[in-house]
């Protein structure tokens, strides 16, 4: 079985269910509610172990219910969360969504406890890094410890994924140590300066980046490298919720390739993993097993 370390964010989402988006200044009534595990970090970690992989999580929660309770969850899927630290006094990072009858969301973070993660949490994970094929990143943590993250994993020999969302300016520094960039298309226009999502890929590429994989929700995927571009097409479901679908995607992508899958194949792995996702509510409840992943992948190669 292969092995993932994923560095990020641990929260817990509040969940509403709306018939629209609220306008600005507007108070409306939800249709129902619901609270469960989140955070862009924890989401990959939980979908990464689902579809394979022995995973070590490192980040921060608080010491309150939410943390504890997150906590438990996360060792409940059997991953190795001893890199995690309880921060003392600090709340437990808070998503609060809306979501819409047709799948679409709005959301808003408070880190919290995220926002305290250092690289004295990622050394915790330095061990684990010397084991494991693929080190996965996001941004709902300091960036500073994502870079200390990115080259404690590349010392390691880990190949390097990250997910640079949600979109901030980046220091140049960053892109040399990222084998597999995966954003998204707002995120990809942002930091490749281009709204042609090709044409953003290759200026990371030019930055420094290894390869670029571009998420484009249901027109499915871009992939471009210095030799080649080839596009990925979505897998059709009845969308429920789309929130949790772009973790999904990029822990997909991350476990296809530490099992040493070739690109095109772990685009594929990862789009049928984010696809599922959709069809059920929740960002955590609604990552899928990797037997579904495989059904998936089966059915559409025998079309």
């Amino acid at each position: 079985m292969v092995k993932v370390v994923v560095v990020g964010s641990i929260n817990m989402d509040l969940i509403v269910r709306v018939s629209r988006l609220p306008r600005l200044g507007e108070t409306m009534s939800g249709e129902g509610f619901s609270m469960g595990g989140g955070g862009k970090g924890a989401n990959q970690a939980v979908a990464c172990a689902r579809l394979g992989a022995r995973v070590t999580m490192a980040g921060c929660v608080g010491d309150d219910d939410f943390g504890k309770r997150l906590l438990s969850d996360l060792v409940s899927e059997g991953m190795d969360c001893a890199p995690v630290r309880v921060c003392p006094g600090v709340n437990t990072g808070v998503a609060l969504i809306a979501v819409t009858k047709e799948g679409e969301n709005a959301i808003i973070l408070s880190p919290g406890a995220n926002a305290l993660a250092c690289g004295e949490d990622v050394e915790r994970a330095a061990t684990a890094m010397k084991e494991a094929q693929v080190a996965l990143f996001q941004l709902e943590i300091p960036i500073a410890t994502v870079i200390v993250g990115l080259k404690k994993a590349k010392e390691a020999g880990c190949l390097t994924v990250l997910d640079p969302a949600p979109a901030a300016p980046l220091p140049d520094e960053i892109w040399p140590l990222v084998d597999v960039a995966a954003p998204n298309e707002i995120e990809a226009a942002d930091l490749g300066g281009s709204d042609e999502p090709a044409q953003a890929a290759l200026r990371l590429l030019e930055k420094g980046a290894g390869c670029v994989v571009v998420s484009l929700g249901s027109k499915g995927a871009l992939a471009v490298t210095r030799d080649r571009t080839f596009s990925v097409p979505a897998f059709p479901v009845e969308v429920v919720d789309t929130t949790g679908a772009g973790d999904a995607f990029r822990a997909g992508l991350a476990v296809a390739l530490a099992e040493g899958k070739v690109l095109e194949e772990a685009v594929k792995f990862g789009a049928a993993a984010g696809a599922l996702t959709c069809t059920a509510l929740g960002a955590r409840s609604s990552l899928p097993q990797r037997s579904a992943v495989l059904r998936m992948l089966s059915s559409s190669s025998a079309r």
